[in-house]
């Protein structure tokens, strides 16, 4: 049930030939992100769980869910748009019913990110699901 941005993200990975350059990819994915202005960089922005700061700003509107991000480091920086064309756009249920571990994995990010990115990753993902279900709830 993945967006066709993240059927790219799958395709880009198959063409690329080792980790490394998986890794560069990634951060790309970052630096081609907008940056979240510093005013929604607060404590209600922010995830626990990852060693870098990050931010989540969710945007739902007509049961739609989209969200911007941002973290103080590239790699993570990409990860946020790597969960951005993983869940942008999609409607609130769709949002709640993606197996993300399954969809990551596709990737095998499991395997190259160190186990604080892997937490930190797990937060982010956890964070969007929970905004997702108040949203639902509200």
């Amino acid at each position: 049930m993945a967006s066709a941005a993240f059927e790219e993200i799958v395709e880009d990975f198959e063409f690329l030939e080792d980790w490394e350059a998986r890794y560069a990819h990634v951060i790309d994915l970052g630096k081609a992100m907008p940056a979240l202005e510093d005013a929604f960089k607060v404590p209600a922005t922010k995830v626990d769980g990852c060693a870098s700061q990050v931010w989540l700003l969710p945007e739902i509107s007509a049961g739609t869910f989209r969200f911007r991000g941002d973290s103080d480091a590239l790699i993570v920086r990409g990860l946020i748009a790597v969960l951005g064309a993983l869940y942008d756009g999609l409607r609130l249920d769709e949002v709640l019913a993606v197996d993300a571990p399954a969809e990551l994995g596709r990737l095998g990010l499991d395997e190259a990110l160190s186990s604080q990115r892997s937490n930190g990753l797990r937060a982010m993902v956890e964070r969007i699901r929970k905004l997702a279900a108040e949203a639902v709830a509200a």
